[in-house]
């Protein structure tokens, strides 16, 4: 009996060795089970989030650019205002007749030019022909009588002095101390006689009026020149007399006065031969540039004129012009601080226009992501006012420059909307979604199911039940949802493991 039971416990124990061997030979040797995601083919579009806020397409803020008192206000906040409307003003009395005068003196301007332009009138070239006849006589009276002083000075006043005055043997009658003074006097005597013999030909003669009067006027002036030097010359000479005269002081008396009367008539002649003369060529320089017309200097000196004055008209436009606040755009006035009575001051902002075309998006984008769009990007957006509604735009602008605030970099991105649609308003937050590229039939795999280090991107596939191979992989875009475009590596099908573990 023991041998039995020694034998069937014997048998048992066996029994239970040899199932739990087999048991753990089957766990140690049971195969890995893996979960697999299935490549496959699709679009996919990558996007880039932000917030933004609504703002009017067109808004402007005015005010005035002159200092005053506001003395109309012609709009409330909330009005509708179209283009070109005005909305407020200065007091404008000095204003407008600034600009008056200014026009006023434009219009001068304008004719002075014209006058140069044109040129002198026939009218005016004839009064200068005549005052040029009329100057030319004159001068011609002025010499022959030039010569009648000088006759009269020569053969009355000094010739009294000489015992035989018409002939070259000429003597004074009295004796002269200074003996160089005395021969002086006599040579100068003898050699006025053919002077005036010759100048009294010249005004006797028929053809003196035809002459050139300014070449006989400049020989008359040096005729009257030598008579003065003689007459000066016998009044020295008289004066060195009175000592030793034989005349008595009455007799000497009556001679200086004569001789004194001389010089003074001789400079008179001078006087008005030089004034005849200087008339003439005056006259003459009148004529001349009358008839040759407006110079080129005259004309551009008159259009600068015109200029000037045109500039002085256009000031004074603009500074009646900077007394008002005129609407750029069509409207709603959503500021309105202009008050009248109130004393406004230059360049503050008084009055805000939001313009009927409706709203724009403004948002920032991140210098990581700025260099992904490109102007014409499509939106999606969301805005909170409207739950559940999407909105649809494009992207229109991309500033060049970036906005730093508090130290955080950020580039200015404006959206337009698709559609106009009136019950949008400024500042309402936006979600934005905008699309930077799409691929159609491109292979699409999770994220999750992709490796990454910095040897690059590799995806895992079975090899046999058990054991898995890394596959390296290139990648596309990646949208929001997690998904990636995989460009190479994988085919259409084709299973990985999913490294992730998601589902």
């Amino acid at each position: 009996m023991k041998n039995f039971l020694f034998s069937w416990k014997g048998i048992v124990i066996l029994a239970v060795l040899i199932v739990g061997g087999v048991s753990l030979f089957f766990v140690l040797h049971k195969s890995t089970s893996y979960k697999l995601i299935t490549v496959t083919q699709g679009s996919i579009t990558e996007t880039v989030p932000a917030t933004g806020n609504t703002t009017p397409i067109k808004s402007v803020s005015l005010g005035f650019q002159n200092s005053g008192t506001i003395a109309h206000v012609y709009y409330n906040l909330g009005d509708q205002v179209q283009a070109g409307t005005l909305i407020a003003e200065l007091s404008t009395g000095n204003l407008y007749a600034s600009l008056e005068q200014a026009k006023a003196n434009l219009a001068v301007a304008q004719a002075n030019l014209a006058s140069v332009t044109a040129g002198t009138r026939p009218e005016q070239i004839t009064i200068y022909k005549n005052t040029v006849l009329q100057d030319e006589s004159a001068l011609i009276n002025a010499i022959t009588s030039a010569y009648s002083v000088s006759d009269s000075a020569v053969h009355t006043s000094s010739d009294q002095l000489f015992t035989n005055p018409r002939t070259a043997s000429a003597a004074l009658t009295f004796t002269v101390p200074d003996a160089t003074i005395a021969n002086l006097v006599i040579q100068e005597r003898v050699a006025l006689e053919p002077i005036l013999s010759a100048w009294n030909s010249q005004i006797s003669s028929p053809t003196f009026n035809s002459t050139d009067p300014l070449l006989a006027a400049t020989q008359a002036a040096q005729n009257l020149g030598q008579v003065s030097t003689f007459l000066n010359n016998i009044s020295a000479a008289l004066t060195k007399t009175q000592s030793s005269s034989s005349f008595s002081a009455a007799t000497l008396n009556a001679y200086e006065a004569s001789i004194d009367g001389a010089r003074s008539g001789v400079v008179g002649a001078l006087s008005s031969l030089t004034n005849a003369k200087t008339a003439l060529v005056n006259a003459k320089g009148t004529l001349a540039l009358a008839e040759s017309g407006a110079t080129t200097n005259d004309v551009a000196a008159s259009e600068a004129q015109v200029q000037v004055a045109q500039a002085t008209v256009a000031n004074a436009q603009a500074n009646l012009g900077n007394a008002e606040i005129i609407a750029p755009i069509s409207g709603v006035l959503s500021q309105q601080d202009a008050k009248v009575g109130q004393v406004a001051s230059p360049g503050i902002p008084l009055v805000s226009i939001m313009g009927n075309n409706g709203f724009e998006v403004d948002t920032g984008v991140s210098d990581t992501d700025v260099g992904k769009l490109v102007v014409g990007n499509p939106v999606t957006m969301t805005l909170d006012a409207f739950h559940g509604e999407i909105f649809t735009g494009s992207v229109f602008y991309i500033a060049p420059a970036e906005t730093n605030t508090a130290g955080v970099i950020n580039y200015l991105v404006k959206i337009s909307f698709d559609k106009y649609d009136a019950r949008l308003k400024s500042g309402l937050t936006a979600n934005i979604d905008i699309q930077t590229k799409k691929k159609d039939n491109a292979l699409i795999l999770p994220q999750y199911a992709i490796l990454q280090d910095d040897n690059g991107a590799f995806v895992k596939t079975l090899v046999t039940s058990s054991t898995t191979t890394t596959t390296p992989v290139t990648l596309g875009i990646q949208d929001e949802s997690g998904n990636v475009e995989v460009i190479s590596g994988v085919t259409l099908g084709e299973q990985v493991v999913n490294i992730g573990l998601k589902q």
